[in-house]
């Protein structure tokens, strides 16, 4: 006869602790259902108990011996009876059990301050959701709010949390200004600073109000449950993606929604554009997606226009081409950039003509990130030298086939001086920090579906790839790991993601450096006179001047 095994709990003896933890609550939750009966008589017996001692200390001590006698008759009564220990022990349980039941009293409609809150608030809609030309108008002054106002929620301080309005079928509720003035209001008369989710049902008509919850800001930079080709540019609400990631946060794992970008040759939105204020969090997006890029063996080429210092941790890195922040480096690097595109193409065209799969180090993924370039380009145009953002040119047309991802963070004050190439292939955009609704619409070609606030922690913002829907977002803690102020929790483990130092070979082909340009090879089979006729041919075109307003949208 074969054995069983043990259970592994028995075999191995070890348990991970989050799986002790698990079984230990519901076991403490079984325990509580079943024994909930004798909780109940417990608290009545203990209620009973204290209604007889505060009973005795009222009564005089002259009636404290008939007291007594009194109540020794009754029990030798009940003792003599016939069956009498059996009821009385029977009603004296029952009463426990009655004085113990669960007393929270069950809210059956508004307070009278919540009543007021939605009675002004119904007012206020009023000269919105009616016409003198409506017969039986749903709202009017002095009206009935019960009769518009359904599914409320209030929080502990009096706010509307939620509500579902129902408003008249004349209403323009398909027009977007419409929709702005009632939402406006709402913010207003609802409570400032939370941030507001308005949903329309247009064949309803009706407005769902909610108040969305903070998004997460202490989940760190991690490893990432991804594939090749997806980034997690942060985190949203968990009605906006139908996918979600094990992230640690703290000390305790959850699963999250994400927002992932999909780069490569089958990618519709191949290059991403961010954009911020002053310490709104667009260099902590540019770590995260370089951590993220050199995790699945990508090379990454940095140009920081700030002169900060925000990459320095990512200098000599295995993986990491280059950390420039001058003009004539980044103008050398971006210009080598452009050559290494069009050297991926000719390599994988030839290879394809020949019948051969595509070169190893032409399917490698190149991420080129800018932070700030407008800086550069002011320095080389008061230098007279040329653009460097010229040489972006060639990476965004054709960086989808050649597998290069170009990423550009600029700041608000210098839009305008980024030229047509980065607004007409820069698809996925995202806005971080503070930014009004107007701005929001500008580069992302969609207003936020929630109510922006004044105030809101680094990382924060939101995102739209492509033409698809606008999310809320919160980046990963990505900080410089030599920032002293930072979280030392979140420092520590961008360290931990940092790839091993890179000593350069001797004799070896230059690599990239803060000082020296990358060393460009050409393709073996080309001919001399092609080389020169395709390096005059292969001149960045002269780029077209900035224009004003840039494109909205993508």
């Amino acid at each position: 006869m074969a054995r069983r095994p043990l259970p592994r709990i028995l075999s191995s003896g070890t348990m991970s602790p989050a799986r002790g933890r698990d079984l230990a609550r519901t076991a403490a939750d079984s325990a509580t259902d079943v024994l909930h009966p004798l909780f109940v008589i417990g608290r009545g017996l203990r209620i009973l108990a204290a209604a007889g001692r505060r009973k005795w200390t009222q009564t005089p001590k002259d009636k404290r011996g008939p007291a007594l006698f009194l109540g020794a008759a009754c029990v030798l009564v009940v003792a003599l009876a016939p069956y009498g220990p059996l009821c009385s022990l029977i009603t004296l349980m029952a009463a426990a059990a009655w004085q113990g039941r669960d007393r929270t009293p069950v809210k059956t409609g508004p307070s009278d301050a919540e009543t007021e809150r939605l009675g002004s608030l119904y007012e206020a809609l009023v000269p919105y959701f009616s016409t003198p030309e409506d017969p039986s108008p749903l709202f009017t002054h002095g009206g009935e709010w019960d009769k518009a106002f359904s599914d409320y929620a209030f929080d502990d301080a009096g706010r509307i949390t939620r509500l579902r309005i129902r408003y008249p079928a004349y209403f323009t509720d398909g027009e977007a200004a419409s929709r702005a003035r009632i939402e406006a209001l709402l913010h207003a008369k609802s409570g400032r600073g939370r941030e507001y989710l308005f949903d329309w049902d247009e064949e309803g008509n009706q407005l769902d109000l909610t108040v969305l919850a903070a998004l997460a800001t202490g989940i760190a930079a991690q490893p990432f449950v991804t594939s090749p080709g997806e980034t997690v540019l942060g985190f949203t609400d968990a009605g906006g993606v139908q996918r979600t990631l094990p992230v640690v946060e703290g000390d305790e794992s959850r699963d999250v929604p994400p927002v992932i970008w999909r780069t490569g040759p089958r990618s519709t939105e191949p290059h991403l554009l961010a954009v911020g204020q002053p310490g709104s969090g667009t260099s902590t997006l540019l770590r995260s997606i370089a951590l993220q890029a050199l995790q699945h063996g990508g090379e990454v080429l940095i140009v920081e226009g700030g002169g900060s210092g925000e990459y320095s941790c990512l200098s000599g890195r295995t993986g990491v081409l280059a950390v420039e922040c001058g003009p004539a480096g980044a103008l050398a690097t971006l210009e080598w950039a452009a050559r290494e595109t069009e050297r991926r193409l000719i390599a994988t065209h030839q290879a394809r003509e020949a019948g051969r799969p595509a070169p190893e180090d032409t399917r490698r993924p190149l991420w080129i990130l800018l932070d700030r370039p407008s800086v550069l380009a002011h320095l080389a145009a008061a230098d007279g030298g040329p653009d460097p953002l010229a040489q972006l040119q060639v990476p965004l047309r054709h960086g989808r086939a050649a597998h290069i991802t170009v990423v550009v963070a600029e700041q608000f004050d210098h839009l305008e001086l980024l030229n047509d190439a980065v607004w007409q292939h820069t698809r996925a955009r995202i806005v971080l920090g503070p930014a009004a609704i107007q701005q929001i619409t500008d580069v992302l070609g969609l207003p936020p579906h929630t109510t922006p606030t004044a105030q809101v922690p680094p990382g924060r913002g939101y995102a739209r790839l492509g033409a698809g829907p606008v999310h809320r977002l919160q980046v990963p803690a990505t900080p410089d790991p030599y920032d002293d102020a930072t979280h030392p929790a979140h420092r520590q483990a961008v360290q931990e993601l940092l790839p091993g130092r890179q000593l350069p070979a001797p004799g070896g082909p230059g690599r990239v450096t803060l000082s020296k340009p990358l060393h460009i090879v050409q393709p073996p089979a080309r001919a001399s006179a092609s080389i020169e006729a395709e390096e005059t041919e292969g001149a960045p075109a002269e780029t077209p001047p900035a224009r004003g307003p840039w494109p909205v949208g993508p």
